[in-house]
């Protein structure tokens, strides 16, 4: 009896030490991200509270221009590679889970609404395809023909919007496209033509409302009110514009680099070393903060109250922090050559930027803008943590 009772203590005892080593590894996925090392074709799996690296991912093929959206739940990255590459990347296990190649070379991508969808933006062949989130079967090929041109249209600024839509723009043809995928069988899809002149970028206001183009061949920022699709499209902006051809452009900002607060937009300007402060209301300009060099992504912090801005080749090496409620430069930070990009933790009491030409991730505190850590990796470009699940148009 003794022997019976010893003998189902030490089950026990073992069952509980194997529950203590598997709860040892369970985690939350809203803690986490990932960081493309773009040049090995690779991701680390990074960790917000502890600064951590938990995991490498690689195999991911060209990561030259890669962005990553999250599935609802926070545990699966969708990649879009320029190499037409689609990967499903398992965050928990620091695995890939599926891939394909859908294309020549696509542009970036987006998550439906209910996260059922992921849709990929291609320059070629052109158009738009759209895939079933859990095993990357095709479900709409969406060709981006136009009046304009014998071949399909290079997709850009591909977004999600409510109402199971995507929204994006044509860079050959000059329109700007909402499909509505609440059958996914049969995509309703509503052109707008004549928006401008090579849309080049868009991007998707929080609240899904509102889609902005920006056009590389003329002046000005297309805009359609995607609660009033019947109104057409309305041009904002006049001035914004390629500037003074003069001045060499080093790299076109991304539109989705714009930092959008309750009322005022910031805007990198194209060509110059200023940062453009336009009243979200009237979208005129209210002022042009002079900067370090010409900025690439302005991006807005959790709770609005910084804007923090990156720039160009020669001058980027250096990260500028706007405070919005004076429009003043508060912080100029050298965190080293090649800055790529920045993200925010989920409430923003940190912030890290990629620095490529140093191989490594510096993470600043947004508070006293001291650095926190610095994590060595391998050429960084792209930073994306999972709290992006969570956020219309990321």
């Amino acid at each position: 009896m003794k022997g019976s009772k010893s003998i189902v203590r030490l089950v026990f005892g073992c069952g509980a030490l194997l529950f203590l080593s598997c709860c040892a590894t369970l985690r939350g996925s809203g803690d986490l991200g990932l960081v493309v090392e773009r040049e090995k074709g690779s991701l680390l799996v990074v960790e917000t509270t502890g600064s951590e690296v938990l995991g490498k991912v690689e195999g991911l093929g060209d990561l030259s221009h890669a962005s990553i959206v999250y599935s609802r739940d926070g545990r699966y990255g969708y990649v879009f590679g320029r190499d037409g590459g689609l990967t499903k990347v398992d965050l928990l296990k620091a695995k890939i889970d599926r891939r394909v190649i859908q294309a020549g070379n696509s542009i970036g991508g987006a998550i439906s609404q209910d996260g059922r969808l992921i849709a990929v933006s291609n320059y070629e062949p052109g158009g738009v395809k759209i895939f079933d989130s859990e095993n990357l079967e095709l479900v709409a090929d969406i060709v981006a023909q136009t009046s304009k041109g014998e071949r399909p249209s290079k997709v850009v600024g591909l977004v999600d919007a409510p109402g199971q839509r995507f929204v994006f723009s044509l860079f050959d043809g000059g329109e700007i496209w909402v499909v509505d995928m609440s059958n996914s069988k049969t995509p309703l899809i509503t052109k707008l033509p004549q928006v401008g002149d090579r849309p080049y970028d868009g991007l998707v206001s929080s609240n899904g409302r509102y889609y902005m183009a920006g056009l590389f061949g003329e002046e000005g920022i297309a805009l359609v009110d995607l609660w009033n699709l019947k109104n057409g499209v309305r041009r904002i902006l006049p001035t914004y514009s390629k500037a003074d051809e003069r001045l060499p452009v080093y790299k076109m900002p991304h539109l989705e680099g714009w930092a959008l607060t309750d009322d005022l937009a910031f805007l990198p300007a194209v060509g110059r070393e200023e940062l453009w402060v336009a009243d979200r209301r009237t979208w005129k300009i209210v002022k042009k903060i002079a900067l370090h060099g010409q900025p690439v992504f302005a991006m807005a912090s959790p709770d609005d109250r910084q804007v923090w801005v990156n720039f160009a080749f020669p001058k980027n090496d250096h990260v500028q922090v706007i405070d919005v409620s004076s429009l003043n430069i508060v912080q100029d930070l050298k965190p080293g050559k090649g800055v790529l990009h920045m993200e925010f933790t989920p409430r923003g009491e940190r912030v890290w930027v990629s620095v490529r030409d140093e191989n490594q991730l510096v993470i600043y505190d947004t508070r006293g803008f001291e650095i926190l850590r610095k994590i060595s990796a391998d050429r960084p470009s792209g930073i994306f943590f999972t709290s992006r699940s969570q956020r219309i148009g990321l």
